[in-house]
């Protein structure tokens, strides 16, 4: 999976994205620090011990570089960035029950904006699994050489 790259200054709005899942009772928002164990140990139990670490590397910045989505006060995704190395974007993932319902691209917008706000002109999506998605809500390009990227030789 190659990285990609996200023109920060050409993101489009956030507001219509979060009110779409707003409408359908799913409200996008930062962790606070006694939240912390609650998200990284979802994280752990759906996607696995290394976003878990990521995720925790996540809430040690001010403001917290994690976005939640959260349903009837249940959390059904989350989105990092700035976690594993400077302006990148992930992980992130939004529970099975939750697939296809805007979410994950909710939590996406909110976090480019994140990385935005950081004073980043580009942000880095990295190891992208789903290219097209990517490429259709951002406008993001993959970064040619990046496999493996980062990741090569990284200890499991």
């Amino acid at each position: 999976m190659p990285d990609m790259l996200v023109k920060l200054y050409e993101l489009p709005e956030a507001a219509p994205a979060l009110k779409q899942v707003a409408d359908r009772g799913v409200e996008i928002r930062r962790p606070i620090a006694p939240e912390k164990h609650v998200v990284v140990n979802w994280v752990r139990e759906h996607f696995g011990e290394g976003w878990a670490s990521e995720t925790e590397v996540a809430f040690s910045n001010h403001p917290v570089s994690c976005y939640i989505a959260i349903e009837e006060d249940k959390l059904i995704g989350f989105a990092c960035y700035e976690s594993t190395c400077k302006a990148y974007f992930g992980p992130t993932g939004v529970g099975v029950e939750a697939r296809g319902k805007g979410v994950g691209g909710a939590l996406l917008i909110a976090s480019m904006h994140g990385l935005r706000e950081l004073g980043y002109a580009y942000g880095i999506i990295g190891g992208a699994g789903p290219v097209e998605f990517y490429r259709k809500t951002l406008g993001a390009i993959p970064i040619e050489g990046s496999v493996p990227g980062i990741y090569k030789g990284m200890l499991k």
